[in-house]
């Protein structure tokens, strides 16, 4: 009954959902006032969109390997996700050999997809509001740790009351900074194979130069498939799994559009910050980001150095790579945008508003000086979150360093074995350090490690740094390591065959390590006051901000947990310094492939294109993909509110059909995840039916396409 109940006020409220704003939780509908989405071209009921007890999209939409979303295409278990989303596991099921990252693939049969180890997906079966029931046992005034001990207690309690014994799994989340919560019950499938790739230099045309960029032409997809067990349950890999079949997969369209259609986004988006003040983007934008920036470009110049050496190499660290150079033109674009679009001036306007609300009599007591506490904790803790990127840099680049912690937990365990139970241990320590140096160049990683802990040296106040990092001889840090019983895995191998205790307490490389670690710990221990504090002004702001703005429905910060945003097909203002290669004003809201081979090098590590693809594209063979127009299109523009996370997620029309695959958001609005600008802010997508092409022209996997359902 209480399903019923919540079904039936989601769509009441449904038709009111405010356009292009926003990535709002499909049960918070309800709150929204706004235009007519049937005027705007929606025709979806509710239910269609968002059933408990009935397929509906939801049931097609799935968060992809814990940091994209994709999309179920058939009632095979198929699935869309975006190139870079399946780059990782692309490149993990490439060889030198047999380089699928470089060549693509394409499975003409089920039997040849490619197991993809350690991947899942993730179905949203339910989500339900327990704010009541957690917000009725809290209230400001009781500390940190009874806060915490009492949300812990609720959180494990939700989790058992929904769980079903192990069937589901069970995540509850804060919102609005802690003053709402919600639980998420979702399916993990975990048997997840490689069906189809392009090649890199389609999936990825326009490399680093292009990315975040308009106008696109990036053919930026991949094609995985879903397993379960013969009953259609998840499982893990096994050869007699079958395809699952999905309680909902897309219809695609294949009629195009135009500006001003309508278009909706389901999919997880990862993190926004909306709520942030003013003094914390300026923290953010000149000293947080800064660093940032500053020590992911040492690390990428590390590893391309050897990349560009040896194409094992290249493979290997072709995923860690794509992530840091996104991320760093992510954050200087975001530090350009700030400053470009006075972003703080608009946050302190809202500010002084704000404060002009908090200083009356009835809410002064409760908000009048919540804005200065947070003023003051971010001055606090300035220094500390300067370090904590240059350390969470260090730490996700300078591999040595994780390596010696964690297989040196697990070494000292079994030198401490008696014979007996060394036998029964080894199997499972030689199965880690097989995975560990598995991919590990040796001389990439010395200098990474020199290069991190010497720029960590340089840049990090002495007051918050780590003393063990700060008194190393960083230049040196490289023959540590290969001397180190850590330093390869022949070296790893021969203390498991030789165990000596006393040989690992003394490894310089593990002291190095655990002291870093520690120090890490002690600094936590140091701020936990100031962060305890910092957690409740940022609750008591927020409450009180949706307060005195009664008339404004605020939608929450993303969390990787699914919304929905809406929006249409639009243009974006043309700049002087991009290439629209013969674009008509009017028609800057697509690209077409006549202008990707426009920006074709021969050689060009961004720019190359196969000859296959040239030689397509010359005889103009584009089917039933081509537009009424004439044009075979590429890329597209609408101005729905996505972040990361929404990699992969389906563009849908009012009917639900796919459209596309949003993969980037563009340079102009790189602001966005602290505040959303309608002139400027797009969404850049895949158009599917370049997608379509280059499966059946390109790939010679028109079997693939007979699985889906297509609308002309």
């Amino acid at each position: 009954m209480k399903r019923i109940f919540l079904l039936l006020t989601f769509m009441l409220s449904f038709m009111q959902l405010k356009a292009d704003e926003g990535m709002w939780l499909l049960t918070m509908i309800k709150r929204l006032n706004g235009v007519d989405l049937k005027k705007e071209g929606l025709k979806l009921t509710a239910e269609e969109i968002y059933s408990v007890n009935n397929s509906s999209l939801k049931d097609a939409i799935v968060q992809f390997g814990g940091g994209c979303t994709a999309e179920m295409v058939s009632k095979e278990g198929l699935l869309f996700t975006n190139h870079h989303c399946g780059y990782g596991n692309i490149a993990a099921l490439s060889t030198p050999e047999k380089d699928h990252l470089t060549n693509g693939f394409w499975a003409m049969k089920k039997s040849e997809e490619l197991p993809a180890q350690g991947l899942s997906v993730r179905f949203l079966v339910r989500m339900d509001d327990v704010s009541k029931r957690i917000n009725a046992k809290l209230n400001n005034n009781m500390s940190a740790d009874d806060r915490k001990n009492i949300i812990d207690a609720e959180y494990k309690a939700i989790q058992t009351e929904n769980s079903e014994n192990g069937k589901y799994t069970v995540v509850v989340r804060d919102f609005y900074n802690g003053n709402e919560f919600y639980y998420f019950v979702y399916q993990d499938f975990k048997d997840v194979r490689l069906v189809g790739t392009p090649p890199n230099s389609l999936g990825k045309f326009g490399g680093d130069t292009d990315n975040w960029e308009w106008p696109r032409h990036t053919v930026d997809f991949s094609v995985f498939r879903v397993y379960a067990d013969a009953n259609g349950n998840p499982a893990e890999y096994a050869a007699t799994n079958v395809p699952m079949k999905p309680k909902h997969a897309l219809p695609i369209s294949l009629r195009g559009y135009k500006p001003g259609d309508f278009t909706m986004i389901i999919g997880f988006p990862g993190r926004t910050n909306r709520f942030l003040p003013s003094f914390g983007i300026e923290q953010m934008v000149n000293k947080d980001y800064p660093a940032w920036v500053e020590a992911s470009k040492v690390a990428m110049d590390v590893m391309k150095k050897y990349m560009d050496k040896d194409q094992a190499t290249k493979l290997d660290y072709a995923s860690q790579y794509a992530g840091v150079a996104n991320y760093w033109k992510n954050r200087q674009g975001t530090i350009d945008a700030v400053e470009k679009n006075q972003t703080i001036a608009e946050k302190r306007a809202l500010e002084a508003k704000f404060q002009t609300w908090a200083l009356l009599p009835e809410n002064e007591s409760a908000y009048g000086s919540v804005l200065q506490d947070l003023k003051t904790n971010y001055s606090q803790f300035s220094d500390r979150n300067v370090e904590r990127n240059y350390s969470s840099q260090l730490q996700r680049n300078a591999k040595y360093i994780n390596i010696a912690y964690q297989l040196g937990s697990l070494l000292k365990t079994y030198a401490d074995q008696d014979d007996a139970a060394k036998v029964v241990m080894k199997p499972k320590v030689v199965a880690a350090i097989d995975r560990i140096y598995e991919k590990l160049n040796v001389k990439l990683e010395g200098e990474m490690l020199n290069s991190m802990v010497n720029l960590y040296q340089q840049r990090v106040n002495k007051s918050v740094g780590s003393p063990t990092l700060l008194a190393v001889d960083a230049k040196n840090l490289s023959n540590v390591a290969f001397s180190s019983i850590f330093a390869t895995k022949e070296s790893a191998m021969n203390f498991v065959n030789n165990p000596n205790r006393l040989a690992i307490d003394a490894d310089p490389l593990l002291k190095l390590a655990n002291g870093f670690v520690e120090d890490q710990k002690l600094t936590t221990e140091k701020y936990a006051k100031i962060d305890e504090a910092f957690a409740k002004n940022n609750r008591v702001f927020l409450d009180g901000l949706r307060k005195s703005q009664p008339e404004t429905s605020f939608y929450p910060d993303a969390n990787s947990t699914m919304r929905i945003t809406t929006g249409s097909i639009t243009t974006l203002p043309e700049r002087s310094d991009r290439n629209y290669a013969g674009i008509k004003e009017k028609d800057n809201y697509y690209t077409d492939i006549t202008g990707m081979v426009a920006k074709y090098k021969k050689g060009d590590e961004e720019f190359d294109l196969p000859q296959r693809f040239l030689d397509l594209v010359k005889k103009k063979d584009f089917g039933q993909y081509k537009d009424k127009k004439g044009f075979m299109p590429v890329n597209f523009l609408s101005n729905n509110d996505i972040t990361g996370g929404n990699s992969g997620s389906p563009v849908l029309d009012g009917e639900g059909r796919l459209l596309g695959l949003a993969f980037d958001g563009n340079s102009e609005a790189l602001s966005g995840d602290i505040i959303f600008d309608p002139k400027l802010q797009r969404t850049i997508s895949v158009d599917v039916r370049m997608v379509l092409w280059t499966i059946e022209k390109y790939g010679n996997a028109g079997h693939l396409i007979s699985e889906m359902t297509l609308v002309k």
